[in-house]
């Protein structure tokens, strides 16, 4: 079995700016898998604010692929290892997982989806979300928008959020979910939310910073909105201290560490009650089609990282006035957007040397 490992640099259509940052560029990986002369291929997005970056998925992945000799079917082996050696590289892990069901699913001839049993026809409607910016540019985006998803996210956390809310509520009968980010303490969460609720939204996410676990059961107690948690659950062994404490969790592969370990999140979650919605990162759509293959499982969908780049060089997942239509093809069943995508991405595998040190190192003045 042989891993590399590829640059792979997407561009936001618009700056996207959340409560505490704005993202104008996202450098991805992208891990191929070849063996017996098929290849799987997956996709990192690491994000800094759960400790990862390019370079640290590159050398994650040169240390591990040095190692990794198990038979590529043998995912639950392969994903434990992954984890007693890769501790705090989820992002890098996810790409090696997704590239395995990716694989497993090419070598039987079949959709992963299928692998896994799932109706592709249960799958839920995606958002669509709408970066902070001035109340009246967000509610023109959001109007726009709502023409083609009729469940929008708005992102929330600023001193005007009423303002925000309100005017896209005026712009769109759209369902609205509103995502704070962890912008607020809990008084501020209380109030605000409380201010938010004629609108008719459909839950808050992540209203409190992640660790503030009673503030999170302070404020569900206090509003009427159900409470789903992103920030505050990263993994299956968080998702016990959340019972009570809020309403449902955002399970993201990007997180967790991939296919494997998110289905376990969303098994966990079921036996104690709580609703699952599948989140992403910005990523292109090899990442978000591996989470939408398991999405028949969840409550709520927001995978919709690929549709807020402009140089996505994949086609995998489509969405139809919101509903996730997954691939039929063998595996994860996305392939090269175009002509011109392919070309590129096979000068990006190019120009990245087979994954050592020395490739990291390229990485690091890239980014720098």
């Amino acid at each position: 079995m042989d891993l590399t490992a590829h640059t792979l640099d997407l561009t936001l259509t618009t700056p996207f700016r959340i409560s505490r940052s704005v993202q104008t560029l996202a450098h991805n990986v992208l891990t191929r898998i070849d063996a017996e002369g098929l290849e799987g291929i997956g996709e990192a997005a690491p994000s800094g604010y759960y400790g990862e970056r390019r370079e640290s998925v590159f050398m994650a992945l040169s240390d591990f692929g040095e190692r990794i000799e198990a038979d590529p079917s043998l995912i639950e082996d392969i994903v434990t290892a992954m984890d007693r050696r890769l501790h705090a590289n989820a992002a890098a892990k996810a790409s090696v997982d997704m590239a395995l069901y990716d694989l497993l699913g090419k070598r039987l001839g079949a959709p992963v989806y299928q692998l896994l049993g799932l109706n592709p026809d249960r799958t839920p409607l995606t958002s669509f979300t709408i970066g902070i910016d001035e109340p009246a540019v967000m509610a023109r985006k959001a109007a726009e928008a709502a023409k083609r998803y009729p469940i929008l996210k708005i992102k929330v956390g600023t001193d005007h959020d009423l303002e925000i809310v309100r005017a896209i509520r005026e712009a769109t009968n759209a369902t609205l979910r509103v995502d704070a980010n962890a912008a607020w303490t809990p008084k501020q969460a209380i109030r605000v939310i409380r201010e938010l609720e004629p609108y008719n939204l459909e839950f808050v996410e992540q209203p409190l910073e992640p660790t503030d676990l009673e503030g999170l059961r302070f404020v569900r107690e206090h509003v009427t909105l159900p409470i789903i948690a992103d920030e505050s659950c990263e993994t299956e062994s968080d998702i016990p201290k959340l019972v009570g404490v809020v309403d449902g969790i955002n399970i993201k592969l990007m997180k967790c560490g991939g296919i494997h370990h998110a289905l376990r999140m969303i098994h966990t979650a079921r036996a104690h009650h709580l609703k699952v919605m599948l989140g992403c990162m910005i990523e292109s759509s090899l990442a978000i089609t591996a989470a939408a293959h398991i999405s028949p499982l969840v409550d709520y969908a927001d995978l919709d990282g690929n549709l807020l780049v402009s140089d996505d060089p994949w086609e995998g997942v489509q969405v139809e006035q919101g509903k996730l239509i997954l691939p039929d093809r063998a595996g994860l069943g996305v392939r090269p957007r175009d002509h011109d995508a392919k070309r590129q991405a096979l000068a990006n595998a190019a120009s990245s040397s087979r994954h050592s040190r020395r490739a990291t190192r390229v990485e690091v003045d890239e980014e720098e």
